[in-house]
């Protein structure tokens, strides 16, 4: 049964705690208020970059460009995004519980997986998993020029036949209290997305409408990849925010426990103490 001592102990040390998670909690605060704004600073480019591509590819629509080409999905590549870091509840483990409920369900012949995020890396490296290619640290500073990278890579492996079909796997943020896995197909970009256009108006295109066409299809497909890691990004922030606020409480819960134990432990030792004194006078009295 613990002393006295040992419980001033740990009512000290889950205070420390609580200050720990605390200062957390504030922090993912912060850094998902940032992250919120670089998803709304970045969503005009993408709607008008959508829609362009809309009104080109209306005009072109017996074009036949390697990201549209629809091919059988027997050898796809997966692309798992997840965190650096811990501390952000089932974060991570949802979007690798789902990476490898696919890997697994017999729904491709081969899965090659890109793995973005350290949490990742070290779970399938566990796992005796060989992925195709790792990026340890892009979701600790996301950048466009990291994220474009990423999106060539893909793209090109596309277009040389090395891949039937690409998926991007990420938690999509929805709100601070719901972040979302979402399976999305990257590659080839589906005809019906481009569908839906503006009326047609009689412009005059410099250069040809295919020629936009093959410049439009790599950009869009780098805009949905950064659109996908920031994304992530504040899932990941909110998360964090939300397991450390239900630390800092459970850490609370459990100083007033501690604190009433030790209140009635040091209250039965004091009224121990008053009856040893009192029996030892009234023995002494009857002297």
């Amino acid at each position: 049964m613990p002393n006295t001592q040992g419980l001033r102990r740990r009512i000290r040390s889950v205070k420390s705690t609580q200050q720990i998670t605390k200062a957390m909690k504030m922090v993912a605060a912060a850094r998902l208020r940032r992250a919120q704004t670089r998803i709304l600073e970045a969503r005009p480019y993408a709607t008008s970059l959508e829609a362009v591509l809309r009104s080109v590819a209306a005009r072109v629509s017996s074009q036949r460009h390697p990201l549209l080409e629809q091919r059988d999905e027997t050898t796809v590549t997966l692309v798992v995004i997840t965190s650096d870091r811990g501390l952000c509840g089932s974060f991570n483990t949802n979007v690798l519980r789902e990476a490898s409920l696919l890997m697994t369900s017999g729904r491709w012949e081969q899965v090659d997986l890109v793995l973005v995020g350290r949490k990742a890396v070290d779970y399938f490296k566990h796992r005796g998993v060989q992925p195709l290619a790792t990026y340890l640290d892009l979701m600790s500073k996301i950048t466009p020029e990291a994220a474009f990278a990423l999106a060539r890579m893909l793209a090109k492996r596309f277009s040389t036949h090395e891949t039937d079909a690409i998926y991007l796997l990420s938690n999509r943020f929805r709100s601070i209290m719901q972040q979302k896995v979402v399976l999305h197909k990257l590659l080839p970009i589906e005809r019906t997305q481009l569908e839906g256009g503006p009326s047609l108006v009689s412009y005059v295109f410099e250069p040809a409408p295919s020629v936009l066409l093959d410049h439009l299809l790599p950009r869009y497909v780098e805009v949905e990849v950064l659109r996908a890691l920031l994304s992530s990004g504040a899932a990941e922030h909110a998360a964090r925010m939300t397991a450390m606020g239900a630390a800092s409480k459970n850490a609370g819960e459990m100083i007033d426990k501690l604190t009433l134990s030790y209140n009635r432990m040091r209250q039965a030792t004091i009224t121990k103490e008053l009856i040893e004194i009192v029996s030892g006078a009234e023995a002494l009295g009857g002297k």
